[in-house]
């Protein structure tokens, strides 16, 4: 690998290796916000594709010494009510947005305000963070890659953190929280031992790292590029390069309003994170920093492979001119001679002799040779 960029992906990533990625064109498309034109503030439309035929509602629900998992039929909302006040953490979780009434009877009975509601649903909703008096809203891009076919998605989650509850919105299931899950099940690490505020930072801290992820894939394709570059520039290293500087833009969209999210919620200070989780979230807000640091490198990275790229075409070009002019310069005194005895004036003694023409041929041979040697000793080639 190069070593113009490993150093710095060394620095700003960490080290992951993910299965190659078919490509990561096509991941954002804009949604068609005109559904919701004309409507009230706080209407419920659901913006987005529609990624699952029906949506689940999942709880995790533990405390150090107790655990509960399940899933809860539509038929059966009303049960969510029992984790609004409870003692122990509570995560739930629904995956699939485009039912609107059920957004909206969650949302009535969390007391989630209709304009958060609405974000929730319009899934090209931009990485945003609001404090209200009793919980949290964050809502951000999930960045995700589909073993089976090494495709990279993307999708909104929206999340809710109040001190009794976690409540989290996704366009469709499957996630990167399955490491989080294990945790908890398991008892590793803390997440049994700590309060709803932590399961709020362990799911954000898993998305960042994601991006950190995906951003050190992307940056082993780059580093090819370079060595490919070295030895020959074609159309399709061209095509590469433009291609990684559009999906660099793509993820940038997702990435850098994650660093601010972090920054407010921070400065927020808000009561519902613990005092002793603030040191985690300036931790992710350094991890958030560096993957937007990466996407900067890279960009640079990118425009020198361009610079690269055109000057070695401009240096190959060169190469074929001099070679061309070089030819020229010895044929030019050639074509002299050969266009002065092509004039068959009458009187031009040399088309009467004898060894005229044989002479000729030597003389254009001798000054052949001696334009050779001149250009040869000026070191012009």
């Amino acid at each position: 690998m190069a070593n113009s960029i490993s150093k710095t992906i060394q620095n700003t990533t960490k080290k992951i290796r993910p299965p190659r990625l078919n490509s990561f064109i096509g991941v954002f498309n804009s949604k068609n916000r005109s559904v919701n034109k004309g409507l009230a503030p706080g209407s419920l439309v659901f913006i987005g594709n529609r990624k699952m035929n029906k949506p689940k509602v999942r709880i995790i629900d533990y405390t150090n010494e107790h655990f509960d998992e399940k899933e809860l039929t539509l038929d059966e909302i009303d049960k969510l009510d029992d984790y609004k006040n409870s003692n122990t953490v509570s995560w739930i979780n629904v995956d699939g947005l485009h039912e609107t009434e059920l957004i909206g009877k969650i949302g009535e009975m969390f007391d989630i305000h209709p304009l958060l509601q609405e974000d929730i649903l319009n899934t090209d909703q931009r990485a945003k963070f609001e404090d209200f008096e009793n919980y949290l809203f964050v809502t951000l891009k999930m960045l995700s890659i589909n073993r089976d076919n090494n495709h990279l998605s993307n999708e909104q989650i929206s999340i809710v953190i109040h001190k009794n509850f976690v409540l989290t919105f996704q366009e469709k299931e499957g996630d990167v929280f399955d490491a989080v899950r294990e945790r908890i099940r398991l008892k590793r690490g803390k997440l049994r031992n700590v309060g709803n505020d932590y399961l709020a930072y362990a799911l954000l801290d898993t998305i960042v790292d994601n991006y950190i992820y995906l951003l050190d894939h992307l940056g082993e394709h780059i580093e090819d590029l370079e060595i490919q570059l070295l030895k020959k520039q074609t159309q399709l290293l061209l095509n590469k390069i433009n291609t990684y500087k559009q999906e660099l833009h793509f993820i940038s969209k997702a990435v850098r309003p994650v660093r601010e999210l972090i920054k407010e919620i921070i400065r927020s200070e808000s009561p519902i994170f613990h005092k002793k989780t603030y040191p985690y979230l300036k931790d992710l807000l350094d991890i958030a920093t560096q993957a937007t640091e990466t996407i900067e490198t890279f960009r640079e990275v990118l425009s020198d492979y361009l610079n690269i790229y055109h000057t070695g075409l401009s240096t190959h070009l060169n190469e074929i001119m001099k070679v061309l002019t070089i030819f020229s310069a010895i044929f030019i005194p050639l074509t002299f001679i050969a266009g002065v005895y092509g004039m068959n004036f009458e009187h031009m003694p040399e088309l009467h002799y004898k060894w005229g023409y044989p002479g000729v041929l030597t003389l254009m041979g001798i000054v052949g040779f001696a334009m050779f040697c001149f250009l040869k000793w000026r070191k012009w080639f």
